[in-house]
């Protein structure tokens, strides 16, 4: 990996949080398989398109967007080792061979520059040190008139759906786990669109987005991801065994409002965002 200056994210991801994600890869792409399709419309990728995914994680994404780039290839970068290797295996398993992965800070990456006909990102961008300068290289890595479509979190709302189904994990969140800080960074249009037009692109649109996101095939299943996640975990390593259990029955109940005969959808909420480079 070249120089790395999220050193904080750096050894996050590449420490248990990375390693359980990458262990748990099917879940956390079911759990978020449902922003595919409008991320990927976006970026309207073309069969010979090259394609760059910014902390491309485990590599569903990426996948999907070589697929479409059936004549180019599309790369796939992230800080986390743990999470590429399972990129690598799944790429090889399901033979898709114009997608590639490399470790890389995509703060400072020396990317090629107008190496790239779109840059997409399933959330990765949220976790930046620097934003501005982290938009900026990747802008360089865009030809003029490329696309950047990334999708970010929403602010959380005590309304939210899985606010009510989480509800009795509320008072034990206290504070983010390594690896989630910087989540809620660009969780504001206003925010965004400062972010990328500092960075120099233009034609930036957030478009709020909705859906439904899988957490497993039952209540049951679906509390035991709730309570696996990184910054659940991390919250919870010091509580007693008494209210762990308690919490796990709570969520039991209130997450079994949201099953439904092809598992537990509770629905979420993100911005679809779109710029150009000039």
């Amino acid at each position: 990996m070249h120089t790395v200056v999220n050193i904080q994210q750096a050894e996050a991801w590449n420490g248990w949080e990375g390693s359980a994600w990458a262990d748990n890869a099917p879940r956390y792409d079911a759990m978020m398989g449902g922003f595919n399709q409008p991320l990927l419309d976006g970026a309207a990728i073309s069969e010979t398109g090259t394609v760059l995914d910014i902390g491309c994680g485990t590599g569903q994404l990426t996948l999907l967007a070589a697929r479409r780039a059936a004549r180019a290839h599309a790369v796939g970068v992230d800080i986390s080792e743990p999470m590429l290797a399972r990129a690598r295996a799944d790429a090889a398993e399901q033979g898709i061979a114009n997608a590639r992965f490399e470790q890389a800070d995509a703060e400072v990456h020396p990317f090629e520059e107008n190496g790239f006909d779109v840059v997409v990102s399933r959330g990765g961008v949220m976790f930046f040190s620097d934003p501005a300068a982290a938009f900026a290289n990747i802008a360089r890595a865009l030809r003029p008139g490329g696309r950047l479509v990334f999708i970010v979190p929403q602010a959380g709302s005590p309304e939210s759906d899985y606010a009510k189904a989480t509800a009795a994990l509320a008072p034990l969140m206290r504070r983010p786990s390594p690896a989630a800080r910087g989540m809620g960074s660009l969780s504001d249009p206003d925010r965004i669109r400062q972010v990328l037009s500092q960075a120099g692109l233009t034609e930036v649109n957030t478009d709020p987005v909705q859906a439904p996101m899988d957490y497993g095939r039952d209540a049951t299943e679906a509390a035991d991801f709730v309570l696996s996640q990184g910054p659940v975990r991390y919250n919870l390593q010091d509580v007693d065994h008494a209210t762990v259990t308690r919490v796990r029955r709570e969520l039991q109940a209130t997450i079994a409002a949201y099953e439904t005969s092809d598992g537990v959808h509770i629905r979420g909420s993100v911005w679809l965002v779109s710029a150009i480079r000039p």
